[in-house]
């Protein structure tokens, strides 16, 4: 057992050495830019700087493709949860990966090591697979903060197209003037509206981009929009107007969000104030009672005797 800690420490810093090898070692695809460029005549000056975030963005890149690959449905849930947190690159998941592998070798390495605690190999190999688990946590986190925006800032986004549609603009125009409308209240729900616009552009299908909205967002209500205008453009009725009732309904339902979060409130504030609140006031009410108890009570015990 004495030999087993001093063993695992060094397999782990290895393959932390062995990792930074990797992530600082220059990829095959920048070598053949940079000889493309000196082809082209752009020669790489010596001691040129780089940005930090774009070489820790290459360090984790490189990290995920050396990363063990999870299963499918793991996979697939990660991707749509990048999605739903904006992160539609390509190389999203790969980074992702990496911030995962990094996260878990740094929480060994550091409990691991004598610097901060007594080494433990327990309490490192617990502290590896919570960092492991930490940046999904923290993708959910962001994904149900960005869906919580985009909710809340459909409302607004649909009474502007109403008022587009009413003026006599198209569903498509109406789409891309919201989008420049909203670019500084509601950012996320304006980007979301400028990606179909660049979809119509592209040649897809209006009731498909409208689709990919509802699958990039992953919000009921946009899926409900989604599928109203779908059918609207389907069977060919007035536009505006059924933009109107929905904007209603859709305010009726955050009116309810509201009053139902008001509801819970008491129970909520149930667990507070027996934990915090209760015994302070138990010890401000009925402490010196019980202290003018206890001296009158022991004495009168002791001479009893």
């Amino acid at each position: 057992m004495t030999l087993l800690l001093p063993l695992l420490v060094f397999m782990f810093i290895a393959m932390i050495v062995a990792a930074g090898a990797m992530a600082l070692a220059p990829s095959p695809a920048a070598v053949i830019e940079r000889r493309l460029d000196e082809i082209r005549g752009e020669r790489h000056r010596v001691g040129s700087p780089k940005s930090p975030h774009r070489a820790l963005l290459n360090a984790l890149k490189r990290i995920g493709k050396a990363a063990p690959e999870s299963s499918v449905a793991e996979t697939s849930k990660i991707r749509q949860r990048l999605i739903w947190s904006g992160y539609r690159g390509s190389e999203a998941f790969i980074v992702f990966s990496g911030v995962r592998v990094a996260v878990a070798l740094l929480a060994f390495a550091a409990l691991s090591s004598p610097i901060f605690v007594r080494p433990n190999v327990a309490l490192a190999l617990g502290a590896s697979a919570f960092g492991y688990m930490m940046p999904g946590i923290v993708l959910a986190r962001i994904a149900k903060r960005r869906q919580h925006r985009l909710r809340l800032s459909l409302p607004d986004a649909l009474d502007l197209l109403v008022v587009s549609v009413e003026a006599g603009l198209g569903l498509d125009q109406a789409i891309q003037r919201v989008a420049d409308e909203l670019a500084q209240a509601h950012p996320e729900l304006s980007e979301e509206l400028r990606m179909i616009n660049l979809e119509l552009r592209a040649g897809t299908a209006r009731a498909d981009a409208l689709h990919n909205l509802a699958t990039r967002t992953g919000v009921d209500d946009i899926s409900s929009l989604v599928a109203m205008l779908v059918q609207t453009d389907k069977f060919g009725t007035s536009v505006a107007q059924s933009l109107r009732v929905h904007s209603e309904t859709l305010r009726t339902k955050r009116r309810q969000r509201a009053e139902e979060a008001a509801a819970k409130t008491g129970v909520k504030m149930v667990f507070p104030l027996v934990i915090c609140i209760f015994p302070a006031v138990w010890v401000v009410t009925i402490g010196p009672a019980a202290i003018k108890f206890v001296k009158i009570l022991f004495p009168l015990a002791e001479s009893m005797k």
